[in-house]
């Protein structure tokens, strides 16, 4: 804090340039620039997303400072093994928006799971919004079994089209308009595979004034623009995270221990392994609860399915040793 007994204006971080900061002021929705003092700037490494306490231009200062940054009820990060770091890339987000396609192109279980994996970890509850429901075959992949897997973990799933408007909910009972009410005031952070259709859904979502395309950001008829670090936007009833920083679903960052706890319905079957400690959950694995499993049965498939994805990822983990993952 500078000290000062001025009144100051609450206001949330939109876009950063070094000492320089967008923010949109609480009050009036204003997008006033401040700056922060390097004493502050010391101290917290302010990121989108982020509330503020600003003082206004007046007594000897023309600009707009920062006086002090509030604490924050979430973040999304990734750390640096060879910086012994972790970086934080935005502030305060609400629910991670998990976009994928029911059409073209073919639904991927295991990069919604790595998504999802990086949910847990972050302490960020889930969507799995399933687009282009206009072109889903049940031949192609059974969305329900989908949804089922993902319950324990809470995870909230919706059926859209954002190409066709008539399109009403037939599997899961949770369309646009509910994923709209589910948004009102809550930040969220974009992720999906390119092609899913995101841009149209955001489009859609946010009554035509944001347009993503390809990994710009385009905002009412301003035109696209490409941005190179984490933004804010307003999206109408509800704000958007979007950054290149957290598009890609690496998991090497994490340890095996954080892997497991991020897959924490794994981790809760895990205790009931015989040797719990040392289980690997192999075909061999003697005295492994999975082992006992019967996969024709639709609940243990569940299960089994989530189990799959995790040796997957552990093998991606296991290549960097832990000790080096621990940031300082």
């Amino acid at each position: 804090m500078l000290g000062w007994t001025y009144m100051t204006i609450r206001a949330r971080i939109f876009r950063s340039s070094k000492r320089h900061f967008d923010c949109q002021r609480e009050d009036s929705k204003e997008i006033v620039i401040a700056t922060a003092p390097a004493a502050l700037l010391k101290e917290d490494h302010m990121v989108v997303g982020d509330w503020v306490d600003l003082i206004p231009p007046g007594h000897g200062s023309e600009e707009w400072k920062i006086d002090k940054v509030i604490e924050r009820t979430s973040s999304i990060f990734r750390n640096i093994p060879r910086e012994n770091k972790k970086k934080v890339i935005a502030a305060n987000v609400d629910v991670m928006m998990v976009v994928v396609s029911a059409g073209k192109p073919l639904y991927k279980r295991g990069l919604v799971d790595r998504y999802l994996a990086r949910s847990d970890y972050w302490n960020v509850p889930a969507f799995l919004i399933f687009n282009k429901m206009d072109l889903y075959s049940p031949d192609d992949f059974d969305i329900v079994f989908e949804a089922e897997r993902l319950k324990w973990l809470n995870v909230e799933c919706f059926e859209v089209s954002s190409e066709d408007k008539t399109y009403k909910p037939q599997y899961l009972k949770h369309g646009l308009d509910e994923l709209s009410e589910k948004l009102f005031h809550k930040t969220a952070v974009l992720l999906g595979h390119s092609g899913v259709g995101k841009s149209r859904l955001i489009s859609k979502l946010s009554a035509g004034k944001v347009t993503l395309l390809s990994g710009e950001l385009g905002k009412g008829s301003k035109g696209a623009h490409t941005t190179t670090w984490a933004e804010l936007i307003d999206a109408e009833n509800f704000s958007l995270i979007d950054s290149p920083g957290i598009r890609s679903m690496s998991l090497s960052d994490l340890t095996r221990e954080e892997l497991l706890q991020s897959f924490s319905d794994i981790q809760e079957m895990a205790t009931k392994c015989q040797f719990m400690s040392n289980c690997n959950h192999m075909p061999n694995s003697k005295g492994c609860i999975f082992q006992k499993l019967d996969q024709t049965k639709r609940e243990d498939q569940l299960i089994l399915s989530r189990l799959d994805s995790y040796k997957h990822i552990l093998d991606e983990v296991s290549t960097i040793p832990d000790w080096s993952k621990k940031p300082s």
